[in-house]
């Protein structure tokens, strides 16, 4: 096990030598600190509502911590900026009271050499599992691309792409050390497992305390979760999906940003539920549903 290196509290900027080598070439964008009153929000936002719990949330740990996902922005005129992804982001750290944050700003429209030059950086050797993942969400957010597309255009398998991007859902301590490369990827999906936040982070932190190898904090996330449902039966889901579905149930829920309900029988037979909580959400579904045709 590598030793603990003291990189909390000092964000993402602490992390790069050099910060354009996480980006993409200075054709398409580059990073760069930007004030945050001269960013505006994107007025075709599909997302209005905001949980306002998990907004504190995420602002307490850009305090800590910093941002460990930079905004994506447009340049406008007059030296403003328009967010084109990371509205959330921006919100908390206008909450946690930054003045400036780390952004890619794009500096041309074409939007052809910038999946190009994304899609080359996700080749690079020496990309370390978080900025392969924010790569991938960058094809999502600013090129429109479906997991499908991009398994085909950087020959990966869509399961992969699928583990690489849930790895952005886990707290920010935990995506630090998995850059730091305090845990392995391995240990990082084991913890993915795991719903709870909190308990992910006290997993973490005993897997730096005590060397967990991944074999056993698998272990313990698998008892962990078998923890009070013993005396339950196995919903009828978990009963017959196979490891396939489950992946595909999850692909799903990754597309679409919500908790896909996939039911089938033994029979081959069942149902895929995608839920959404308003217009502006069935919007955003129908959006895209349209681009996957």
């Amino acid at each position: 096990m590598m030793a603990k290196k003291n990189a909390l509290g000092r964000g993402l900027g602490a992390l790069m030598t050099d910060a354009n080598e996480i980006g993409t070439p200075k054709a398409s964008a580059s990073i760069i600190e930007v004030d945050i009153d001269d960013i505006e929000a994107n007025p075709w936002q599909p997302r209005t509502t905001f949980d306002e719990e998990k907004l504190n949330e995420l602002a307490q740990s850009i305090k800590e911590i910093g941002i460990i996902q930079p905004l994506t922005l447009r340049k406008l005129k007059h030296g403003k900026y328009q967010i084109i992804a990371g509205e959330r982001r921006f919100r908390a750290s206008k909450l946690a009271g930054l003045s400036t944050v780390l952004a890619y700003v794009r500096t041309a429209d074409d939007d052809t050499m910038l999946e190009m030059a994304l899609v080359e950086n996700i080749q690079r050797e020496d990309l370390d599992p978080i900025e392969i993942a924010i790569s991938y969400q960058r094809l999502i957010d600013e090129c429109n691309l479906t997991q499908e597309s991009m398994s085909e255009r950087v020959g990966k398998k869509r399961s992969t792409i699928s583990n690489y991007l849930r790895l952005l859902r886990l707290p920010a301590e935990i995506q630090l050390g998995l850059r730091n490369k305090e845990i392995t990827m391995g240990h990082a999906r084991a913890l993915i497992g795991v719903e709870d936040q909190e308990m992910q982070k006290a997993l973490y932190e005993k897997i730096i305390r005590e060397d967990y190898s991944v074999r056993r904090i698998e272990k313990e996330v698998k008892e962990l979760n078998a923890g009070g449902k013993e005396e339950k039966k196995a919903p009828a889901e978990k009963r017959s999906l196979s490891e396939d579905y489950v992946m595909l149930k999850q692909q799903l829920s990754d597309m679409f940003q919500t908790n896909i309900k996939f039911d089938r029988n033994d029979k081959g037979k069942g149902k895929i539920v995608i839920p959404f909580g308003s217009d502006d959400e069935l919007e955003k579904i129908i959006n895209i549903l349209d681009k996957a045709k």
